[in-house]
Order: structure tokens, then C-alpha cells, then sequence
């Protein structure tokens, strides 16, 4: 393991952790192609705030060094000192919730330029299984000239970091492993292994490797929108769905999961590429795609439910002012990709109401660059129709949420469940 040198491709919330825990122990070459984001690492700061300034600095080492540590790149050519890649970029959606590979293919094609004889590319972003060996390899194959399983290899190691979350970081949680060859298989559980302390599950396969992953996403995602639904039909019961959850919850086997908008990389992008897959299969999936459908519009629900309880305090609708607290997609988390906080925020100003959000969290800068809105960092109470509380941030489970509306009569809906059921006029 001395003559191990590793590229970490792709420095976002899962490829910097991955890449600074290597870095305690061999020497890192951390490459993306971001300059302003290579820029700030490079300054000792991370905004994705998942590694501290502190932790961040104590493991940056220079260009001449061949020490462990972290060497922070956007130059291509610095990859060819490695022979270990972890591909760790985004695999997004397009508009029609069709996979995008681009980022995949651009990184392979990166690596191929810089490959050598005996080399291993390992990629830990969520993709279909067959997509490293079908997708990826034949990439590495056509722009290093290489041949696969005999001047390069390839494993699957899918990630399994989950943003905000201090707990449960990357060498804590089990990894599961891959490789295209059984030696192949065994140096890439040797690598993940020797910085894992929760272990690792090698599997039999990359194929199966990658369906697990798939899975655990599309798995969440079908339980939260089971609990969804049960959520539309008690509201419309006028039953109170937390205290259900709560009274279900007393038996052992029963399942802990809460109402709520899905979004992110993962839960909200994860099933669309097992249902592609299927689908190049025959087989078209029903319950996948039927919960997939259902979370996707729950902040269409969310907008009209409040609506109507606005319209229930005579309040006129067109003009009116709405307080969204919370725009990122999960909660003590800077992450705005894929926020289905924003479908709120569109159904809103299709009645007309004028909507200010406000997220400590949140850079209003990269905001306003993916969605177009105006998202603020310091509170302003005012006279505001509804208050929606979208997301827990800790900062506010401790406000007093009335206090920011001097309107009287002013709506307060709770999509998350955490504030107490005598303050609020609505929830999940």
C-alpha cells in the first residue's frame, strides 16, 4: 500500500471528504475543474462546509512534496502522477428526468489522456447498473488506447456521504465495494478499508455494486412518498398525521419515516435511473416511478393547501405575502441542488403572492444563479399573509415563528413536523 497515489475527481460534498480522509494516509492529488472552487480550497475553506477551515489546512501539501496529503488541482496533467482514480462528479437529470452521463464521460475522458499500465478507476457516483463497464470503461478504453482487464482496471464503490450530517460521516458508514477482476476486487477493498473504520462489504460484482446503490435511494424515496400520501388523506380527514406516525410507531417493525419534500442528488434523482434501466429492459417500473410522481408534486400540494388556508382567514390571495423559511433541501446544510422548496415558491407566484425567502444556510448568490430567486441571510419580519416553515434548520426551531408577521391572521404551516401543534394552522 506504500506505492499507493491516489486522483480524487470531482471535489464537491462526496469527493472532498473522500479525498481529505485519503490524504491522512497517502499522498492526494484532488482535482476539479471549478477554478473558484479549487480557488477557495486551496485558501483553506470548503463551502460546502463539510470539512472544516482547520481540519482542511492541516492536510494541503505543496506540489514538490510527495508526502501524504492533499494537492488541490484544476491542471489535467497533475492526474498522471496517480494510479488510483475516484470519480466522485454529480450524475444529474435532464428536464424530463432522463440520466445525464455528461459529467461521467467528461471525467473517463480525463483519466483515459493520463492512464496507465496497471492503473484503477474506481467511480462512486450513483449511476444504472452496467453504466461503469458499458458507459465508463469503453470511454477509458477509446482515449487511453488501453485494453480493460489487461492494462487497466475498474470497481465500484458507491458513495454514501450524506450532507449537514456530522455523525454519520465517510468513515463511519460501511462502504461497499467492487472491482472488474477478483485481484481488481480485493486491492480496491484493500483501499476503502485501510481509512473505513465502519468496514467494507466487497461485492460479487461492479453490477451488483451498483444496484445496491440504486436501490437504497429508491427504497427511501417509495417510503417517503407512501407516508406523503397518508398525509394528503388525513389532512383531508382532519386527522393529524404526526400523531399517527407517533401512536404507528410504538410497534417494533414499524418504519420511521415522516412527510416531507424530497429533493437533493440523491432520494429525488437516484430512482430515475433504475426506472431508465428497466425500461432498456422492458420492463416498465409502476411503484418506482408511482412514488417518484407523488414527491415530485408535493410542493405543488404544499402551495395550495396554504392557499387555501389563507382564502379560510380572508386573506385576498393576488398581492399577498408569503414567508418561506428554508431553501436548501435538507436541514444544517449549505446544498440547494435540486430543492423541491422552489416548487413552492413557483405554484405560490402562479396565484400571485409575492414570496420572500429567507435561509441562514443558503448562498443567495448560487440562488440566484440556479433558480432565479432572490434568497435573503438576515431576517425581516413584515407583515406576511403565511409563514412556511420549509426546512429544520436548527436556527429555526427556536424562533418564534408568529413574531414574524405583524398581519393579522397570519397562516403558519409546518411541512416538517417540528413545531408544536397549538402554533401552527397547518402541516404535513
Amino acid at each position: 500500500m506504500n506505492s499507493i497515489k491516489i486522483a480524487v475527481i470531482g471535489l464537491g460534498y462526496v469527493g472532498l471528504p473522500l479525498a481529505v480522509e485519503f490524504a491522512g494516509k497517502y499522498p492526494v492529488i484532488g482535482f476539479d475543474i471549478k477554478q473558484d472552487r479549487v480557488d477557495e480550497l486551496k485558501s483553506g475553506h470548503d463551502g460546502t462546509l463539510e470539512i472544516t477551515g482547520d481540519h482542511l489546512k492541516s492536510v494541503l501539501r505543496s506540489e514538490s512534496s510527495s508526502e501524504a496529503g492533499l494537492l488541490i488541482t484544476s491542471n489535467p496533467g497533475d492526474l498522471s502522477a496517480a494510479n488510483y482514480y475516484i470519480v466522485t462528479v454529480p450524475t444529474p437529470t435532464d428536464k424530463n428526468n432522463r440520466p445525464v452521463l455528461t459529467p461521467l464521460v467528461k471525467a473517463s475522458e480525463t483519466i483515459g489522456r493520463v492512464l496507465k499500465q496497471g492503473d484503477i478507476v474506481i467511480y462512486e457516483s450513483t449511476v444504472y447498473p452496467g453504466a461503469t463497464e458499458d458507459d465508463c470503461v469503453p470511454v477509458l478504453e477509446r482515449v487511453s488506447g488501453l485494453v480493460f482487464n489487461r492494462d487497466f482496471f475498474a470497481g465500484y464503490s458507491p458513495e454514501r456521504i450524506n450532507p449537514g450530517d456530522k455523525e454519520h460521516t465517510v468513515t463511519k458508514i460501511k462502504k461497499v465495494t467492487s472491482g472488474s477482476t477478483p485481484e481488481a476486487a480485493r486491492r480496491v477493498d484493500d483501499l476503502y478499508r485501510s481509512i473505513i473504520t465502519a468496514g467494507t462489504h466487497c461485492a460479487s460484482s461492479i453490477k451488483v455494486a451498483e444496484a445496491a446503490k440504486v436501490i437504497e435511494n429508491s427504497q427511501r424515496d417509495i417510503n417517503i412518498a407512501f407516508v406523503n400520501e397518508l398525509a394528503m388523506i388525513f389532512n383531508r380527514m382532519g386527522i393529524d398525521t404526526q400523531e399517527v406516525l407517533a401512536a404507528a410507531g410504538t410497534k417494533w417493525n414499524f418504519l420511521s419515516f415522516r412527510p416531507g419534500l424530497v429533493g437533493g442528488h440523491c432520494i429525488g434523482v437516484d430512482p430515475y435511473y433504475l426506472a431508465q434501466k428497466a425500461q432498456e429492459f422492458g420492463y416498465h417500473p409502476e411503484i418506482i416511478l408511482a412514488g417518484r410522481r407523488l414527491n415530485d408534486n408535493m410542493g405543488n400540494y404544499v402551495a395550495s393547501e396554504v392557499v387555501k388556508l389563507m382564502i379560510g382567514r380572508d386573506h385576498k390571495i393576488k398581492g399577498a405575502r408569503v414567508l418561506i423559511l428554508g431553501i436548501t433541501f435538507k436541514e444544517n446544510c449549505p446544498d440547494i441542488r435540486n430543492t423541491k422548496v422552489v416548487d413552492i415558491v413557483h405554484e405560490l407566484k402562479v396565484y400571485g403572492i409575492e414570496v420572500e425567502i429567507y435561509d441562514p444556510w443558503a448562498s443567495p448568490e448560487e440562488v440566484m444563479h440556479e433558480y432565479h430567486l432572490e434568497s435573503l441571510r438576515s431576517l425581516n419580519p413584515g407583515c406576511f399573509e403565511a409563514v412556511i416553515l420549509a426546512v429544520a434548520h436548527d436556527q429555526f426551531k427556536t424562533l418564534d415563528i408568529r413574531s414574524l408577521s405583524s398581519c393579522d391572521r397570519c397562516v403558519v404551516y409546518d411541512i416538517k413536523g417540528v413545531l408544536p401543534s397549538s402554533e401552527i394552522d397547518g402541516r404535513l
